[in-house]
């Protein structure tokens, strides 16, 4: 979202836009890193083609994606930090798969590329309320305690909620780019005032999660 991509740039050094399809994003430093900085948009095929363009334009080392998500675990407040140790799809059924990468193409769930996981690890030791987990992703906002508790159904080792983070494990994975993923706690659906929630939650929690992300890449 616009209000997650307004937070990141301002870590970028030297920073000048550039065009990959029909969004424009930035490209800067970061350390001693070059960085390519884009808005996703909302949901699975925003963040596939978005992700799939970068790919192609920039070629990579490394793919992070952060922004907010909703917790889905009752451990979790308001402002936690979920690293997607593995992410996946809540939203995703093709009915009894004996072999999910050979049947259809990408593991169940997709892992975090190890050296990232590690270094995120690391950057994150002197930050409070980070977790290691799983990131689980499908095209719905979670408003309703119903609709979690039918997450950690299908999904019991799911921390967090998100419409993205799945959607560019899959394209790097099927690219092999190393990706990972966290996500900050912006609302809790098992609470009556959610929106209220949410509403309070951008005026500073969203520090702390770009925070980690600049010491992150200054430290791969």
């Amino acid at each position: 979202m616009e209000s997650e991509f307004s937070l990141t740039r301002t870590l970028l050094a030297d920073a000048r836009e550039f065009t990959c399809g029909t969004r424009t994003g930035l490209t800067g430093t970061l350390g001693d890193k070059q960085i390519a900085l884009l808005k996703t948009g909302i949901g699975k095929v925003n963040a596939a083609s978005t992700a799939w363009s970068m790919l192609n334009q920039w070629h990579p080392d490394a793919v992070v994606n952060t922004g907010v998500a909703g917790g889905i675990d009752r451990s979790l407040s308001v402002g936690d930090i979920v690293v997607g140790a593995t992410t996946c799809y809540h939203d995703f059924y093709a009915g009894e798969v004996s072999d999910h990468l050979k049947e259809l193409g990408f593991p169940d769930p997709l892992p975090a590329h190890p050296a990232l996981l590690a270094s995120l690890e690391q950057a994150a030791q002197h930050v409070e309320g980070v977790r290691l987990g799983q990131i689980c992703t499908g095209d719905q906002f979670i408003t309703d305690n119903d609709m979690l508790l039918a997450i950690k159904r299908k999904r019991p080792e799911g921390l967090a909620v998100d419409m993205e983070s799945n959607a560019v494990a899959h394209v790097c994975f099927q690219q092999g780019v190393p990706f990972i993923s966290f996500r900050i706690i912006s609302d809790t659906p098992w609470v009556d005032n959610q929106a209220e929630q949410y509403a309070r939650f951008w005026t500073e929690a969203p520090q702390k999660n770009f925070q980690l992300l600049e010491t992150l890449i200054k430290r791969l």
